[in-house]
């Protein structure tokens, strides 16, 4: 790091204001999303999500390079931390992903168990029940 204290100082106020500035753009899109600031006006439910995934990821990205110090060590750690990091993103949607299509199927579990099974008895066959003296035979 080797950051005196001024120069420390304003790059922490420098990544506070930088969050911050994010922060405030995100309570205004969700604001405007939802049609608070603005009546009648609504922003699709899909584009309000993906703003909200790059601004968090970018306030992550802050947060863990700066506060954290990742982006004063050695490459072979930071890649240490983040892999595990994006396999439990990973792990999280295919966890929801996997829901959702339980969700989906739902119905037709629903309609397999609740169909009625016929017994059916087979006609013209050989088969036999056993009886007491085939057992008795040898």
């Amino acid at each position: 790091m080797g950051l005196s204290y001024e120069e420390s100082k304003k790059v922490a106020l420098r990544v506070i204001s930088i969050l911050g500035v994010i922060t405030i753009v995100e309570v205004i899109i969700a604001l405007l999303g939802k049609g608070y600031i603005i009546s009648g006006f609504h922003l699709p439910w899909w584009f309000v999500g993906i703003l909200m995934i790059v601004l968090t990821v970018t306030k992550a990205y802050y947060i863990v390079y700066e506060f954290m110090h990742m982006k004063y060590e050695v490459p072979s750690l930071v890649k240490s931390v983040l892999l595990p990091t994006l396999l439990l993103v990973w792990a999280i949607i295919a966890f929801f992903w996997e829901g959702s299509d339980w969700k989906n199927r739902r119905s037709l579990i629903n309609d397999k168990n609740s169909e009625e099974v016929k017994s059916v008895v087979p006609e013209g066959s050989d088969i036999r029940p056993f009886l007491q003296e085939d057992y008795n035979r040898h």
